[in-house]
């Protein structure tokens, strides 16, 4: 239901949605607490109004564009996504910096990627969920020197080699990946040297159920990296056509 727009003249973008004819409420100072402000509001009519006569353009966000530093609970951040016009990508930030103040949109020249900084093991994880599973549990000495092998398996993967796991994550920044069957390998190969008897077996059998969800999933940290470019791009031409009766923007 959300319009993403884009004003070619002003490379200014506007999100439309449901929530823009939404009145705001107020309580006011010499009112009974009971009792608020009614103010109304229409903030897409705002912005035609403000860009009368200019040329407009919806805009398409291209899907698993999203990034932002902080977790998707967050309420104040700053994120960025891409979105694309059918010709041209634009990068475009959505922001505010108090709980207060509505999302803002802002498109900004130039581009931005991800870069993995860490690939980790989930070292709580795991050894909560030995305890849970196996019975008896291994001395802690052991799932000591399982963390510490695992760990150094994590360390020398190329991130760009393993499959991502559907496993959904609260931060946008974190991705969980599966590890390869040749460091699974490896993995259990080097677990008989820590591991005897029954206890590997249950081990083995812990490392295939945990395999490709749950806590032996590798989690990738990674860092937005913008990259500033000059504008080069044209202003665009005023359209003659009264903006009430542009149709690909839905307007009343």
């Amino acid at each position: 239901m959300n319009q993403l727009i884009r004003c070619k003249n002003c490379d200014q973008v506007f999100m439309k949605s449901p929530f823009d004819q939404y009145p705001e409420y107020e309580l006011g100072l010499d009112r009974p607490p009971e009792t608020f402000q009614n103010t109304e509001k229409d903030d897409f009519q705002d912005f035609l109004i403000h860009h009368q006569g200019h040329e407009l353009e919806n805009l398409k966000i291209i899907d698993d564009s999203y990034a932002s530093e902080k977790a998707y609970s967050e309420p104040v951040k700053t994120s960025f996504f891409k979105a694309t016009n059918g010709k041209e990508k634009f990068v475009i930030k959505k922001f505010r910096e108090r709980i207060d103040e509505p999302l803002k949109y802002q498109l900004i020249s130039g581009d931005y990627s991800l870069k993995c900084v860490a690939v980790e093991i989930q070292s709580e994880n795991i050894s909560k969920q030995l305890e849970r599973e196996l019975n008896p549990r291994p001395s802690q000495e052991k799932i000591d020197a399982f963390l510490k092998l695992y760990g150094a398996i994590a360390e020398g993967v190329d991130i760009k080699d393993l499959e991502r796991s559907p496993e959904e994550s609260y931060h946008p920044l974190e991705v969980y990946h599966k590890i390869d069957d040749t460091r699974l390998m490896f993995l259990l190969r080097n677990c008989r040297n820590i591991f005897k008897g029954q206890e590997y077996l249950a081990m083995e059998e812990f490392i295939h159920r945990h395999k490709d969800d749950g806590v032996l999933l590798l989690k990738a940290s990674y860092k937005i990296r913008i990259t500033q470019l000059a504008k080069t791009r044209k202003r665009a031409t005023p359209t003659p056509l009264p903006f009430e009766k542009e149709k690909i923007l839905g307007q009343k």
